[in-house]
């Protein structure tokens, strides 16, 4: 079938005999897993804010802060293209690939309540050490403790809230990460907004208060229950049982605990998980799960956007007040855009909100890169109405990438993995994206600085062959229990191929 889709009528397992009712104790723990997307939001927001900061820059990149001094109210597309400066923001996500394999290792043996209270507790010291620091030695290593708590923060918490989730409600539970990292986004805008006036120890007010978040998430993770399908795992049944009874608000949950059972048999069979997603039959998982959603996410241009936006708004030749005002306009979009996907994606499903998402965020970049075009990068300021359209373009691109990419770029990979595998797939998801995190962290100011406007032409560019990768390869995934997500590939156009018909003794060792 054209355009990923599965034919109706898919065969289940016992999915239509799930029982589940709304209660508080599924809503409490929901919300203090989701706060692990707070840590994540915030640094994200904050990085930005306080790299352009005149007191931060003179402390700890005079010739970054000379130079802007002299192009203060022109537009210059190398303003900020430091090296040593975007080290500051990347060393982070390099950190959390490295320890997302840490805390595939502590997920599956421990469970994922364990790698939360882990990455809080380092978050928590980097966000002491940051705050302290009086050299760049200080700051890098403070950002390699925050990368800690986010590489196994974003690998426990998005399988942490799919497991938790009932099927029908697994697109709106999951997107709570998308949530609070978009609240931690728009409240770090807020806080560089008002630090930026105290001079001049303001930016490390910015930096401190990322300890909030992570002291929230580490008194919340050590109160919150397991997961069900993590306590089957490590064979705590009656535990498992009990759990999924209190998240679902009904006794009835045989159905669903049988199904959680025979998933973790077939997992304990599975000695080598890593080695396993390299299987022929867990290819379309390995192609769209672990690699291809997790580097399209960042490869849209979002997050450089949200990375840099106060840099990216004062080189337009706003000013450093203005600039921070912007960016806080453009999070906001972020924030209200995940609202809207968390009630509407179960209903319209992933592909529609990937797809048509995509076609607005091609329009914004190429709207973007022609008025840079003509009006930017002569050494003059930006008109007010050049200025309006820009923000607004952005505006309307986070809008869009909010409610697509940025949601879904957790939740769909987090759905498609079986028990077997969902642990050491999540680290790689984390990985890629990590990787592609840390990479545009580190390039864009630099392309930006070489490539002027013709980088949004290349995000346009980008976007519309992910769109392609996404109408093709992707079935939909909406209200369809994580155990029975495997039954979608089977009937797909294309995936069918890799995952039926092969001889059950040759197919173990096929990759």
């Amino acid at each position: 079938m054209a355009g990923g889709g599965v034919e109706s009528g898919v065969p289940g397992k016992r999915a239509h005999l799930y029982e589940h009712k709304f209660n508080g104790y599924f809503l409490y723990t929901c919300l203090v897993g989701a706060l692990g997307g707070s840590l994540f939001g915030y640094d994200l927001g904050v990085s930005g804010g306080v790299t352009s900061m005149d007191d931060f820059l003179k402390e700890f990149f005079p010739n970054v802060y000379r130079r802007k001094q002299m192009h203060l109210h022109e537009t210059d597309y190398c303003k900020y293209d430091d090296q040593v400066l975007t080290l500051f923001t990347s060393s982070l996500y390099f950190s959390a690939l490295v320890m997302t394999f840490f805390a595939s290792f502590l997920t599956r043996k421990k469970g994922r309540k364990a790698s939360i209270i882990v990455g809080a507790l380092s978050f928590l010291a980097g966000a002491i050490l940051n705050a302290a620091a009086k050299n760049i030695a200080m700051l890098i290593i403070g950002r390699v403790l925050l990368g800690g708590g986010i590489g196994f923060g974003n690998q426990a918490v998005p399988l942490y809230l799919s497991e938790m989730a009932p099927a029908k409600n697994r697109g709106a539970v999951n997107q709570l990460f998308q949530f609070t990292t978009c609240a931690g986004i728009l409240i770090a805008n807020l806080v560089n907004y008002a630090t930026a006036k105290l001079h001049p120890y303001g930016w490390r007010i910015s930096l401190g208060l990322a300890g909030f978040p992570a002291f929230a998430m580490l008194v919340g993770g050590i109160l919150c229950a397991e997961t069900p399908n993590s306590l089957v795992e490590q064979g705590r049944l009656d535990k498992a049982k009990e759990v999924l009874q209190r998240i679902r608000g009904t006794e009835n949950v045989e159905a669903e605990f049988e199904d959680l059972k025979e998933a973790s048999e077939e997992a304990q069979a599975v000695k080598s998980p890593f080695r396993t997603l390299l299987k022929r039959k867990y290819r379309p998982q390995l192609i769209i799960g672990a690699l291809g959603i997790p580097a399209f996410q960042q490869l849209t241009g979002n997050n450089s956007i949200l990375f840099y936006a106060p840099v990216i708004f004062q080189s337009l030749g706003f000013g450093a007040n203005a600039s921070l005002f912007s960016s806080f306009i453009t999070n906001g979009a972020l924030l209200v855009a995940t609202v809207i996907s968390m009630f509407l994606v179960d209903k319209f499903g992933r592909r529609k909100f990937f797809l048509e998402a995509g076609f607005e965020m091609i329009c914004c970049m190429i709207i973007t890169g022609a008025v840079l075009a003509v009006d930017f990068g002569h050494g003059k300021e930006l008109g007010r109405g050049v200025s309006a359209i820009l923000v607004v373009v952005i505006f309307l691109f986070v809008l869009a990438y909010g409610r697509s990419w940025g949601p879904l770029g957790w939740l769909v990979p987090s759905e498609l993995f079986p028990l077997e595998i969902r642990s050491a797939a999540q680290s790689i998801v984390v990985c890629v994206n990590m990787i592609f995190t840390a990479l545009v962290a580190q390039l864009f100011l630099m392309s930006l600085c070489h490539l002027k406007f013709g980088i949004f032409l290349l995000f346009a560019g980008l976007i519309f062959f992910m769109s392609c990768f996404i109408f093709f390869l992707l079935p939909e995934t909406k209200k369809v229990p994580i155990e029975e997500i495997y039954l979608l590939f089977e009937n797909h156009w294309f995936w069918r191929r890799f995952v039926t018909d092969q001889d059950p003794e040759t197919s173990k060792e096929t990759v």
